[in-house]
């Protein structure tokens, strides 16, 4: 498998699924500035929407879309239970924490990243995501993980998003939970590997 990514972009989160995974997988590299590859080739004839990140599979189909990426990276090694059973009501509840993280949190924090957006603008967003990380924080009290004593591929997700905060300028120390949590993910093995491969620490 081929997985194409930025570093730090939401493509970190299916870079450390495929290390808790433990696949065998190729990094791509590509710019989300200059839609290049390192060798010069036009990201947008790998993913004609232009993003990262995209999971080349062995057959050569290529699979977009961070949510859907890390559950199929998941249904190959179900024995390592990085989502629930496909038709459970808890793989019901991982889908909804996934959807929440990519809309509520992923795409508001996007907004922040554009250097033409209006700063007014920006305000209202970094207001939507404080109140939206503190409805988070009150999830993750008591439990070590969004979906309990397990880790899964949602809260790699989360981890990801949450680490732009410190880009972003968005205060997090008021949120215990949410520090513990980010603090427990970045401990995990398969976490220091991807953000060392990345160039991130």
């Amino acid at each position: 498998m081929k997985l194409y990514y930025s570093p730090g972009a939401c493509s970190l989160s299916p870079h450390i699924v495929l290390r808790e995974a433990g696949l065998a997988f190729e990094l791509v590299r590509t710019s989300t500035k200059t839609h290049q590859m390192a060798d010069g080739t036009d990201f947008y004839t790998i993913n004609p929407k232009g993003a990262v990140p995209v999971l080349e599979i062995a057959n050569g189909e290529r699979l977009t879309e961070g949510p859907a990426i890390v559950q199929y990276i998941a249904d190959q090694v179900p024995q390592k239970q990085l989502a629930p059973a496909a038709g459970t009501m808890a793989r019901y509840r991982l889908q909804e924490w996934l959807n929440y993280i990519t809309s509520e949190l992923h795409k508001p924090f996007g907004v922040l990243f554009v250097p033409a957006m209006p700063a007014d603008a920006k305000a209202i967003f970094t207001d939507w995501l404080r109140h939206r990380l503190a409805w988070v924080d009150s999830q993750l009290a008591g439990k070590s993980f969004l979906m309990g004593e397990t880790f899964t591929v949602a809260d790699a997700y989360l981890y990801t998003v949450v680490n732009w905060t410190k880009l972003v300028g968005i205060a997090t120390d008021h949120l215990p939970n949410l520090l513990a949590f980010v603090a427990r993910v970045g401990a995990r093995p398969a976490v220091g590997e991807a953000l060392k491969a990345e160039g991130l620490v």
